[in-house]
């Protein structure tokens, strides 16, 4: 190749996403291995992984705001951003609470953060593929909404188990606490829902 060969352009706001997408599939991994063998060591790592994701954002917002002309759509790229920011934080949340209310794993926990883990996978694939396969992408996308769609499933039926439970004090206030983490994790998946969303937005705006 000649020392003349123009090189592409790297696109600095497609990194910092894919930095994000990599950090969510690495959050959302950790948390998986909690929910099967809870320690502090997974939950402060799962911490860990979520402020480094907030430091990629903080400067993919200050390249935002510096930037007059961007690769994609700026709101585009700011929504992507924050769905996928919501993600992990919405896992951390969950980590969180489970242990300031003494919530043990069961298997519906383990389900559904197995399946979120393979929507953030899918959706670091989507971004990936964002600039050069866009088509690709929104394949991804597609399976990332896919994989929503049974997280939600699992959500139904976790909360109709839960009042299958005993109806006394004990088992109510059990009742109330699982309901709030399912909900934490049901709202992670809606948000990568948003995500794979944009991916397609971007992909038909690019068409």
């Amino acid at each position: 190749m000649s020392i003349f060969s123009k090189r592409k352009k790297v696109n600095r706001f497609l990194e910092l996403l894919t930095q994000q997408a990599e950090l969510a599939v690495q959050g959302m991994e950790i948390l998986r291995h909690y929910m099967q063998a809870p320690n502090d060591m997974l939950a402060e790592q799962v911490s860990k992984v979520e402020k480094e994701a907030d430091e990629v954002r903080r400067i993919l917002i200050d390249e935002l705001n510096r930037t007059f002309v961007t690769p994609f759509d700026r709101e585009d790229i700011f929504l992507l951003s924050l769905t996928i920011d919501d993600v992990l934080d919405y896992a951390t949340t969950s980590v969180e609470e489970m242990d300031m209310l003494g919530v043990k794993p069961n298997p519906f926990l383990v389900r559904m953060t197995s399946l979120l883990y393979d929507a953030a996978v899918e959706i670091h694939r989507a971004v990936l593929r964002l600039e050069d396969h866009p088509n690709v992408a929104n394949d991804h996308a597609v399976r990332a909404k896919a994989l929503e769609n049974r997280m939600e499933t699992v959500y139904r039926e976790a909360i109709a188990a839960l009042f299958k439970t005993p109806d006394d004090l004990a088992g109510m206030v059990e009742i109330l606490k699982l309901r709030e983490i399912y909900r934490h994790l049901s709202n992670s998946a809606d948000r990568g829902d948003e995500a794979a969303n944009v991916v397609g937005d971007i992909v038909v705006k690019r068409m």
